[in-house]
């Protein structure tokens, strides 16, 4: 099996091999993915944190041998936590964009390692596992993003990229969709038990899970809706004080860790 590499500050990961198809999630600069199938303008990918599968340019793709794949997944994870930087990548092309959430490959003191390319960064990095309060800081670092569907940085997130990205900087692996993140934990049987960090879910008509949330501190909520924002939360669901109703309906109240 073939494997790559994202080299681009950003790459739309489609539901089908079209540019017109919809975004559904976004491969950042530095995460790695197996080719699954391969068309003439269009290669099938699975990413290699999330286990997450759509559709990528051919243009945009930029293949590794599987030994540096695995070694990339398997090195300790260092996510730049700067909202921009410029780095130095050399050749023709040598500026590139890195924004919150990439990810530096082999990563020494003010330095990481690129398609075997010693890179300078000086940025904030954030990498192993951290405590459960310093999530909220992580999450207040995407207030105001704007929301997009499949996206995954401050240029743009949705309600679950906005999620496993913040659980991500803590260390922790989530699954790419609300309805599967959902799935995980211990429930709690009221907001009261819950602890700021702890994800809140939310159904539609059908009982479907189609949004999810971070808990604040006194019953409110950060949660990617128009834009990342907080509001207040009580046992009927999500209070939008500027709309003086009830936006999503809660459903349960997940502990992850």
């Amino acid at each position: 099996m073939k494997h790559g590499i994202g080299h681009l500050t950003i790459i739309p990961v489609r539901a089908e091999p079209a540019d017109s198809s919809e975004q559904i999630t976004q491969l950042l600069f530095g995460e790695v993915y197996a080719i699954l199938e391969e068309r003439k303008k269009w290669l099938r990918v699975r990413l290699a944190f999330d286990k997450y599968e759509g559709w990528i340019d051919r243009k945009q793709s930029t293949e590794i041998s599987q030994e540096l794949a695995t070694k990339i997944s398997k090195s300790p994870k260092h996510l730049s936590f700067d909202t921009v930087q410029m780095v130095d990548l050399g050749g023709i092309t040598k500026h590139h964009i890195l924004l919150q959430g990439s990810t530096l490959p082999f990563y020494q003191t003010n330095k990481f390692t690129f398609l075997d390319q010693d890179v300078d960064f000086n940025g904030e990095v954030i990498s192993g596992k951290h405590p459960k309060e310093e999530l909220i800081d992580f999450a207040f670092s995407y207030l105001n993003a704007p929301y997009l569907w499949g996206g995954r940085t401050p240029m743009g997130i949705d309600c679950s990229g906005f999620s496993q990205m913040v659980y991500k900087f803590a260390g922790y692996k989530l699954p790419r969709d609300a309805k599967d993140q959902a799935l995980l934990g211990e429930a709690l049987s009221f907001i009261e038990e819950a602890e700021p960090g702890d994800l809140a879910f939310f159904d539609n008509n059908e009982g479907a899970i189609i949004h999810v949330g971070i808990l604040l501190k006194d019953n409110h909520i950060i949660h990617a809706s128009g834009k990342v924002r907080i509001d207040r939360i009580d046992q009927h669901g999500i209070y939008n004080s500027e709309a003086r109703e009830h936006t999503h309906r809660l459903r349960v109240i997940k502990k992850i860790f």
